[in-house]
């Protein structure tokens, strides 16, 4: 139905770009506004795994796929070119107890999430529902990870 890519910054902006990115394009395709919520808070996390944990380049995938009973499921996927070495700077300099929940975060709100080497590096996913501005949301199995 609808589909979007986006390569960003291997650096601290790559998140806030990839937010604002997102809202715009989500939005444009009737996303409702606690639907955006989710899906910026996923898309966030991430992108933000992937500065921290991966190597260049990332990139943001968004896409809404129709299921045989009329529903909608939003896909965001964050490619990377595979685990870095060492770890990011924010990553490396703070607590333990600072940093680690973000695939929680993205396993709570996702109906699932992936994970798959490809011929660029990683494939990071997330499947959330998606009602497309109808006003409810729709019954729906979770909808199936396509490589992007």
């Amino acid at each position: 139905m609808h589909r979007d890519e986006r390569p960003l910054p291997h650096d601290a902006t790559a998140a806030g770009t990839a937010r604002r990115h997102a809202r715009e394009v989500l939005a444009g395709w009737g996303i409702e506004e606690e639907e955006l919520f989710d899906a910026l808070l996923v898309v966030s996390e991430l992108v933000t795994n992937a500065v921290e944990h991966a190597l260049p380049p990332i990139a943001l995938h968004l896409r809404i796929t129709a299921a045989a009973d009329g529903s909608t499921m939003l896909h965001a996927d964050v490619i990377d070119g595979g685990a870095a070495a060492q770890e990011g700077a924010w990553t490396r300099n703070c607590a333990a107890d600072e940093h680690g929940r973000g695939q929680q975060i993205v396993a709570a709100l996702a109906e699932s999430t992936t994970e798959q080497h490809c011929n660029r590096g990683v494939n990071h996913g997330a499947t959330l529902r998606s009602a497309l501005g109808t006003g409810r949301r729709t019954a729906c199995e979770p909808g199936t990870r396509h490589g992007a």
